[in-house]
Formats: C-alpha cells, structure tokens, sequence
C-alpha cells in the first residue's frame, strides 16, 4: 500500500496509482471527481511521469503523484507530487492546481504536508521545487510552506527546504 501523507484539514493527499496515472496522462480523470476546469497539464506530465516509471520499472511507490483534493466535499482541486525517487538525499517536487481554486491555500497545505512526510523519511535530507522568475503565486507557496530560494537563473529559480 502506498503511504497517505496527512494534511491539514484543508485539504486530502490522494495517492494515485499508476494506472490511475496513465488515465490521467491519456485525458481522462485518474477517477478522480475535480472541480470545473480540471485537471490542469501539470498533472497530465506529472501522472505521465509516474505511468512512464512504472513502464519502465522503476516507479517506488510514495514517489509519485498525489490528488489534492478539498477537505469539505472531496473534489479534486489539483495535483502534487515528486519527479521521482530520492537521489543522494534530495527529491525534487511539483504541483499545480485548477486556475478555479487557486488562492484558497490548497496548495501550501498539500505542500507542507507532502514535505514533512519526505523528509521524515531516512533517505531524504531535502525536497525542492523549481519555478520561473516570473510566477509569483508558485513562489508564494514555496515561501510559505518553508522552502528557501538557493539557486537564480535567468529562466528558472530553485526553492529548497532541508531537514
């Protein structure tokens, strides 16, 4: 079974499968129920990512993607999740949601929770997510949920948060 990450009441980490995932990287729902909208093509590359791992196998289970859902009513609100497996201590993250439910808190909650889980593990001694200069929002979430910028390029910022 794959580890359920806990999350503040806001919202719920869904693990997706990888079968679930290849619905989703196909355009389906994953059998997910989300809000209008949804989902967004971060969690089409995410859950191609998990179904291509598991083609390949060398997907680990955990390691993969999460549904964000809404606490209150369930519904899918966007997707959070890792590129892969931890190498040499780091694990690099990703997420989007619904442009519908952006603004509500979702993804800080979804990424406070599904960091604390990765570096509660022995193999990881740091998660950090990557976003561009000019998306303010991502860069919020990053900043809230304890991740510090460590690296600027022209095109690309890496935000990271250690044990």
């Amino acid at each position: 079974m794959t580890p359920s990450p806990s999350a503040p009441s806001l919202v719920t980490l869904l693990p997706v499968t990888p079968a679930a995932a290849a619905n989703l990287a196909l355009g389906g729902t994953g059998g997910f129920d989300w809000i209008e909208g949804g989902p967004e093509g971060g969690t089409r590359i995410g859950a191609s990512l998990v179904a291509k791992s598991e083609g390949e196998g060398t997907y680990v289970p955990g390691w993969g993607i999460y549904v964000i859902a809404r606490a209150d009513d369930g519904r899918a609100v966007g997707a959070m999740g890792f590129h892969s497996a931890p190498v040499e201590g780091r694990v690099e993250i990703g997420y989007d949601v619904v442009t519908a439910a952006r603004g509500h808190g979702y993804a800080t909650a979804a990424l406070r929770a599904l960091t604390a889980w990765a570096l509660s593990k022995p193999d990881v001694t740091a998660v950090f997510a990557r976003t561009t200069p000019d998306n303010t929002a991502s860069r919020r979430v990053l900043e809230r949920a304890g991740f510090t910028l460590t690296a600027r390029e022209p095109e690309e910022l890496t935000y990271e948060r250690e044990c």
